[in-house]
């Protein structure tokens, strides 16, 4: 089926990260032949989400370390005279450092099966079809979270609590298809009311938010969650590879309900900002709300930093107030302010979530605008968060293609881009079937480049940890929190850590436990980096019990990753060497906390191939399609099967806004 592609397309995309997907979508979006390849078994490259068998094959092939250079090389016997070929790379380099660790009874797993595990079958997706992976296997159908099409106040999205019919055995998915929980949820029409699951934390059936003693102690004595369940359960994680947030009034946020790709995917709230303060965790008052709310801040505290926030919302027009101290850093701005250090910290470190040593006064007065103008939209922070993880929002993008006639296949990989010398661009990619594919425009994703290529390239590396615990850092009368949590560094030298915590609504995890995401630019490896704060936070302990009571107090670490990821963001296409003029590429994940990058380097990248063209404009409505009579009699009788025309007639006319309408196409 793969082998017998067309040979003629306009724009050729390998790699399935966020920008290369963005990209597909636009050009197919603009009515441009696509087709889209990765040589992996899955979507997203290091933007993916994998459920926890998922993530154990990941970890144990990238501490394989193998040598593909004596690969065959038949392709290069279709390489003409009056051609060059620019060979691409069989092997991702950019995963390193790999340690995972079990702080449980490994062996008690030995012969634990995954509980409705499938058989894995080989993926070469046809036009319009999304391909296997191990994050499209969902579960839970019957979670909502917010859709984008509308604003709403937290009261108006819905009860808090998990549904308890999804987590019992007997309410199993109805549907087979992978990816129809989220565009079911996000088809809702704005204010019908959610599901018991909704996305919203501040729920009215939840009756007193005063802490009892019995809420304390059932926060102390959290259930026993061995390593076979985690196995056996392990379809309900799905761990993303990057840990980011989406700011509500984002590009990213922008984009997906510009171009109507929300409607395939839901969202739940950021639901606490937390920070690390003197050895301890607390929640940070953000909104106007939670400031007037809170105890721990004095009544002197909370019209100061009621004070300094609304001033932040538009410093511009005071200039007088910050221009002597634009030479100086934001936090020594910010002792000038008269605030006290408790305040100063929680702008620095949780609200603006810049560098104490590194980011001047309007890099942080810019942080901080933005962080309070996200406030609101959706919820009472900032962020949202995709419900089964970030590796769904490419996977969106790729829908979109797929809608508008882009072809895929995984696990297909192209062996060598082939380079007119005459012309000096680049004209067609050779595959690992041999076959040579033409196009005009030709998008890589930076992994795929060969050393040769990236010689004078200098990148940097991003730290990631990822934990499976049994509690929350902070515990509340509510489990079900989304949590972001600034470390400052522990030491000179070192980067802040953003730590990432979801609880099992966000269909990240499963019920009584926690997935804890850490993320900083690295300065060694991500072992050495991250454990550290790990240690500060956590209760690494393997043994049930301590006679360190701060120490029992403190979540345990059930299981834990720590591994190196390539930022090979901000590169620019100069220093890669001997690319042509027609040959793009897309960088993999930086360590920022947002996806403005992505965004803005997927939107850079289409406009100079279609000056003319708009960026992923809303598709039509499908009231509004008019059809040619040649397009409407193969439709009747049933005989079209061409992939520019069917994807688009079969998803659009069924219904605008439902996301389960594409799902049928699969």
């Amino acid at each position: 089926m793969a082998d017998n592609l067309p040979t003629e397309f306009d724009v050729v995309v390998v790699g399935t990260g966020l920008p290369e997907s963005i990209i597909a979508a636009a050009c197919a979006r603009s009515g441009q032949r696509v087709l889209h390849v990765d040589s992996r078994n899955y979507y997203g490259g290091n933007w993916a989400s994998f459920s926890f068998s998922g993530l154990l094959s990941w970890i144990k092939e990238n501490q394989q370390k193998t040598d593909l250079s004596d690969e065959c090389e038949d392709w290069r016997k279709l390489i003409l005279e009056d051609e060059e070929a620019i060979p691409l790379s069989s092997k991702d380099k950019t995963i390193q450092h790999v340690e995972d660790f079990c702080f449980g009874d490994q062996d008690s797993a030995e012969g634990v099966e995954e509980a409705g595990a499938l058989p894995k079958l080989p993926v070469f997706a046809a036009p319009g079809a999304q391909g296997v992976s191990p994050a499209s296997e969902k579960e839970n159908p019957a979670t909502e979270g917010i859709s984008l099409g509308s604003e709403q106040s937290p009261a108006a999205e819905g009860a808090e609590k998990e549904n308890p019919a999804a987590e019992s055995p007997g309410e199993e998915p109805q549907s087979p298809e992978p990816e129809q929980a989220p565009g079911t949820g996000a088809g809702a029409a704005p204010g019908s009311g959610a599901a018991p699951s909704a996305a919203s934390d501040e729920s009215p059936p939840e009756p007193a938010e005063t802490e009892t003693a019995p809420s304390e102690n059932a926060a102390q004595e959290p259930k026993k969650i061995t390593y076979s369940q985690i196995v056996r359960e392990g379809r309900r994680f799905n761990i993303d590879l990057v840990s980011k947030l989406l700011y509500s009034r984002g590009l990213l946020i922008d984009l997906l309900i510009k171009s109507n790709v929300s409607r395939y995917a839901e969202f739940k709230n950021a639901t606490r900002v937390l920070a690390f303060r003197q050895g301890k965790v607390e929640q940070v008052p953000c909104s106007r709300a939670d400031v007037f709310n809170s105890r721990q801040l004095t009544m002197v505290e909370k019209r100061m930093l009621m004070k300094f926030l609304t001033f932040c919302l538009d410093y511009e027009q005071h200039p007088e107030e910050y221009q002597d101290y634009e030479s100086s850093t934001f936090a020594q701005f910010l002792q000038t302010r008269k605030l006290t250090p408790s305040l100063q910290h929680f702008i620095l470190h949780s609200i603006a979530m810049v560098s104490e040593t590194e980011s001047s006064t309007l890099e942080g007065l810019q942080a901080t605008k933005k962080f309070l103008q996200c406030l609101g939209r959706y919820g009472n922070t900032p962020f949202l968060f995709p419900l089964y993880g970030q590796g769904e929002i490419p996977q969106c993008f790729c829908r979109l293609c797929a809608v508008f006639g882009g072809i895929y296949c995984l696990r297909h990989a192209v062996r060598c881009l082939v380079l007119d010398r005459a012309s000096g661009r680049c004209k067609a990619i050779v595959d690992h079937f041999g076959q040579r594919i033409n196009a005009n425009y030709f998008i890589v994703e930076d992994s795929y480049l060969s050393e040769s290529t990236c010689t004078n390239v200098c990148y940097r590396q991003i730290s990631r940890a990822v934990l499976i615990t049994d509690q929350s850092v902070l515990n509340t009368d509510s489990e079900q929190q989304v949590s972001i949590l600034a470390v400052p560094p522990l030491e000179g030298g070192r980067a802040a850590v953003c730590v990432i915590e979801l609880c099992s609504s966000t269909m990240t995890c499963m019920k009584d436990t926690y997935l804890v995401h850490l993320t900083c630019p690295s300065t060694k490896t991500a072992r050495e980096d991250l454990e550290p704060v790990v240690q500060k936070l956590f209760n690494l302990n393997t043994e049930k019990e301590t006679e360190n009571e701060e120490l029992e107090k403190k979540p345990r670490v059930l299981w834990a990753v720590y591994f190196n990821m390539r930022d090979s963001s901000g590169v620019e296409k100069s220093s890669y060497a001997g690319l042509p003029s027609n040959v793009y590429v897309c960088s993999g994940p930086d360590s920022a906390l947002g996806n403005d990058c992505a965004v803005k380097q997927a939107e850079t990248i289409f406009r100079e191939m279609f000056p003319t063209e708009e960026f992923c404009p809303p598709p039509p409505n499908p009231e509004d399609i008019i059809y040619d009579e040649d397009e409407i009699e193969p439709e009747e009788s049933g005989l079209n099967n061409s992939p520019e025309t069917k994807p688009e007639s079969s998803a659009e006319e069924s219904n605008s806004g439902d996301g389960a309408a594409v799902t049928k196409e699969e």
